[in-house]
This record gives C-alpha cells, structure tokens and sequence, in this order.
C-alpha cells in the first residue's frame, strides 16, 4: 500500500492497521496537515504536536462511547482526520465549512465545543458522575478521557476540576497531559516549573498528593508507549494523570526553528518556508504596540499584563523592553484581573491586554476586584466584535454589553490609529476603570473630524435629518451610508463619540434636534453602547440601534459576517431608508 491516509477514515480502521505502519501513518497525517492548513489558515503547530497522542487515543479507547474531550480544541486537527472529516479541511474556518474546533454538529465523536481553554477537566468530571448516575454499570465503565495541554493548567478552572476528581477515588476520569512546555508562549509558573523537574526525574508528584493516580513521563511521539501507558490508564478504573512529553510543531522545520510561537496560528502560508503568501499588514495590534511602549517610556508607573498571549495582544516588544513592568499571567484572566487590582491599589496603573472574548471569563474580577474599588485598571480588548474564521466562541461581540453594566466603568472604541493613541493616554490618565476595545483587522487610513461637538467628532453633516453614531470601526461604513442616503437628498449628520459608555454630556448636545437617531456597532444591538444610547434620548425622537444579533455568530471572514449582519455602507443604508418608511419624517 502506498499511501495509508485515504484508507484511515474511522477509529474502526485505525484499530485494524498493523502497529508497525503507525509511523509512518503520523508522517503522513503531519504532512496532510502542512498542506491543507497552509492553504487555508489554523492552528498548525499545535496539531503537529499531537499526532502520535491522538493516533494512540483513538486505538485504545473507543469513540464516541469513551467519550474524549480536548482542552484547547485547537489541538483536534487529528481527531478530525481519524473520525470521517478529512475531506472537510478543504473548507477549513470557511463561511459553512469545517470548523476550526470540535463541533457537535459535526460529528458524535465531538461531545463539546471546546475552544476555551482549561474547561474540558470540568467538563469530564460531570459527564463521568452523569454516567454513573444514569448509565448503569456497562455505560459507567465506559472512560472519559480528557486532553490538556500544559499551558491550560495555568487556568484556575482545571484546578478546581483536578480538586475534585482528587477526591472521586472510583471516578474513572483519564487525564491525558500533552506537556510540550507552551500554551501559545512558554507556559509560567510554578505548575510549570514542577512539571518541567518531573521531566528531569520523575518523583511525587502535585497530582498524587490531590489523590490522582500518575504515570509517566511518556514519550509523548511514541506510539507503542502511549498506547501501553493509555491501556494501564484504562484498568486503574480511577482518576489519572498521563503525563506526555511533546515537541510543539513537530516534523515541520520552519515550526520547530520558530522559537517564539512554534507557527501556533497561520495565515495562508508558503508550505516550504513557513512564511505568509500575503505580505504584513499593520493592525490595529500593532498601533496599540507601538503607542503603549512610548507610554511606557514616560510613565514609569505603567504596567502591562497577559493571559498567556503576549505576542497575539501586541505587549511582547513592551515585555523585551520593560521586563520588570510585563507580567504573564498564563490562562488566567480571573487572576490577571485582579492582580491588576492589587497593582492599581498600590499605586501601578496596569494595562491589562486581552482578547475580547476572553473578559467574559472575568467580568466578576472588572465588577467587584476593580470597579467597586474605582481603581485605575485599563482594559485593552483585541479582537473586539466579529473576529471571524474562529468562530462563535471567539468573537468578540460580547464585550459593550457587559461593560455597560459596570458602574463607573468608561469604554473607548477608536475608530482609526490616531484615534487609539489619543484614547490610550486618555485611558492610563484616568484616575477609574477604563476599556479600550478595537477589532481584529488592518487599522486602515485616518478618519480626521470634519468638526465636534465638545469631545464628540462630527465626521461629516449635510443636515439633520438623520444622525448617525458610529462606533469605532463603524465609522467607515457609517461615511459610506451617509454618502448614499445625502445623494437621495437626505440630510445625514455623522458623528463618533470616542468615549461610548457611558454617554457623555457632550454626546447628549449632538442627539438634539434630529428627529431619527441611528447608532452602529459591532457588538450586541439590543443591550450594548446604541442600548445606552437609546436610554438618553428625548421623547419624540425615534431611534435605530444596529449592530449584531444576540445569538451565536458562525465562522467566515470579518468581512462577510459583517456583510449578513448588515453592517456594511449599504447595509446600513438600506436599514435607514427602511425605517423612514415607518416613521417619515
């Protein structure tokens, strides 16, 4: 046979091959992965990282009736391609196509859609008590088996999960542990440093003393190892820990040579070099970096923190140039929270970057850590609103309707570069809470104010009929759909508020004498700035709040998931001329 992938479609088929052409089985999958992701973009090193371990977990335990569940599902490229999907990676994170993550919908072998990381220890432990529970006994002898990764045990979540399976003596809950030594940057902290003196000689361990079983180290790319240590996992009967050794981007040399992200997370790339087909664009990332450095050399009181990500949220060339003023936390956004709080408290001004979708993790630590302190803590949210091919669990759309809950708390949404700079010293000048929020694309040219009201910019006004509020990055697409409706005859006032939550006095002014008020945004239409918005307005005054629906948002790219939310110059547009049908003016 010369090729084994085509005939591989089914765990079924990967129990019946021989053990002796599972390597080369691995070099095989390694290579389908560089070409199929390199076309389309993903999470590359990481699934690399992983072939031997998924290959070993789908010969040994039975799926879907052993359940397994991965902690990131970034990592389940394989467990794709051993469970019926190799052909979808054609349409890998497309509008529609094969999904980025685990997906239910997909597949019965996928039991969650895991995409944030340390939860899916939680996750077994509740369907390991659920099958004793409702199962009997052949269903509760089945295994649950769970895949963590090193870096997400930096995530308080698998703690409190490790805890009480510690506690389930007769809890069959496998743990298997891929250590390589990295989530997205080198894991941190003292879990850290343990696992890496187990590495050098193995000795008793933390997870024994919570009272789990251990075994290992393991060659984590052995096969025949894995699979021996996996069945020994399997008739413990218990809780267990499987530890494995890894190298993250395996078998590719341009991953293995890149020392910093191990190629993570890829665009659509050149297989034989690694490198992106598209050249660099500047982002908004990257504005944010630049600008937060020069901050940094004049206030000395400033001080930045990641949730493992240093490199993604623009804070790695603040870390290389302020070591002892960065702060990497690892996948806990609850502790770096409040942290910043104790920084702020002791007389620090922390600038805490993170996805946006990764504050919903600790929207307790911003209400009750550091705004019922009114601590000066500045939040930067990457990746604000539709981010993309990552999809639902990753947009950012969540963040202004959270936000605007939060006493005291004020939110920036630069609509540009300069923008983003002015709101950041603005930010770190605060003497309370402060959020700077900006999405995942290239930056794009200055949008300069054609006037103000106060600190209101008026983009453009050819008369008052309808008022536009634009959003941040809506602001574009707000011109565009002032320019149409202006060349129908209407009169159309475009203004940005810099400062969105809470309304300022200065945006009430611009509000008056307008008789449609029209607010875009790229979170949450009904609950987040337009929400706020409508609160303030007259009586009289109708008013139109755009923005993206509250539901979960499927992946495709920025541009047309923004398109079906309607929110786009002619979407826009469109919404307007439909709402003066309803209420002419």
């Amino acid at each position: 046979m010369k090729t084994l992938l085509p005939y591989v479609s089914t765990p079924d088929d990967l129990r019946s091959l021989p053990a002796e052409l599972l390597p080369g089985l691995a070099r095989e999958i390694r290579d389908f992965l560089i070409d199929k992701v390199s076309a389309r973009g993903g999470h590359l090193g990481s699934n690399l990282g992983i072939v031997e371990i998924t290959i070993a977990l789908h010969r040994v335990f039975e799926s879907p009736d052993d359940v397994i569940v991965f902690d990131t599902g970034h990592q389940t490229y394989v467990h794709k391609i051993l469970t019926g999907r190799r052909d979808g990676f054609d349409t890998l994170r497309c509008r529609g196509g094969l999904s980025g993550y685990p997906s239910r919908q997909e597949s019965p072998h996928d039991h969650l859609a895991s995409s944030h990381a340390s939860t899916a220890l939680a996750y077994a432990d509740g369907m390991a008590k659920a099958r004793r529970i409702t199962g009997g006994d052949a269903r509760a002898a089945r295994s649950v088996v769970a895949v963590v990764g090193d870096g997400a045990l930096t995530g308080g979540v698998a703690w409190e999960a490790l805890n009480n399976l510690g506690a389930a003596r007769h809890r069959p809950v496998i743990v298997v542990l891929n250590d390589n030594g990295r989530s997205y940057a080198p894991t941190v902290g003292g879990c850290a440093g343990h696992l890496g003196r187990l590495r050098a000689a193995p000795g008793v361990t933390v997870f024994e003393n919570l009272g789990l079983r251990y075994l290992g180290p393991v060659d984590g790319h052995d096969i025949e190892a894995l699979e021996q240590v996996m069945r020994t996992a399997r008739e413990l009967r218990a809780p267990v820990v499987i530890h494995c050794l890894t190298r993250k981007g395996l078998g590719y040399q341009p991953a293995e040579q890149d020392l910093d992200e191990h190629l993570h997370a890829i665009p659509v790339t050149d297989p034989a070099t690694g490198r992106p087909l598209s050249p660099r664009t500047s982002t908004w990332t990257h504005a944010f970096a630049r600008h937060l450095c020069a901050l940094g050399e004049r206030r000395r009181d400033l001080v930045a923190i990641t949730a493992a990500m240093p490199g993604p949220t623009g804070l790695a060339e603040f870390g290389r140039r302020f070591p002892e003023r960065m702060f990497d936390v690892g996948i806990a956004e609850q502790h770096a929270l409040a942290s910043a709080a104790g920084l702020a408290m002791s007389g620090l001004h922390p600038v805490v970057a993170v996805y946006a979708t990764f504050l919903n993790r600790a929207i307790d630590q911003v209400l009750m850590d550091v705004a019922l302190h009114r601590l000066p803590v500045t939040l930067v949210l990457d990746r604000a609103g539709i981010t993309g091919p990552d999809g639902p669990s990753h947009h950012g759309m969540w963040d202004l309707a959270a936000l605007a809950m939060v006493p005291g708390m004020r939110v920036a949404a630069p609509r540009d570069a300069v923008r983003l700079s002015e709101l950041l010293e603005e930010a770190v000048e605060h003497d309370g809470p402060t959020a700077l929020r900006f999405p995942k694309a290239a930056a794009g040219p200055e949008i300069p104010p054609a006037g103000s009201v106060g600190d209101v910019d008026v983009l453009s006004s050819t008369g008052q009929d309808v008022l536009l509020v634009a959003i941040g990055p809506m602001a574009g697409p707000c011109l565009s759909a002032a320019a149409m409706l202006s060349a129908a005859g209407l009169g159309v006032t475009v203004v940005d508020p810099r400062w969105v939550i809470p309304v300022s006095t200065d945006l009430r002014k611009a509000l008056c004498g307008s008789r449609l008020v029209v607010t875009v945004e790229d979170g949450i239409a009904a609950s987040g700035a337009g929400a706020l918005v409508r609160q303030v307005c007259v009586p009289g005054q109708h008013v139109l709040n755009l923005g993206l629906p509250c539901e979960f948002i499927g992946q495709g790219s920025r541009s047309e998931l923004l398109a079906e939310a309607g929110l786009t110059g002619q979407g826009i547009a469109y919404a307007i001329r439909k709402e003066l049908n309803r209420w002419p003016l």
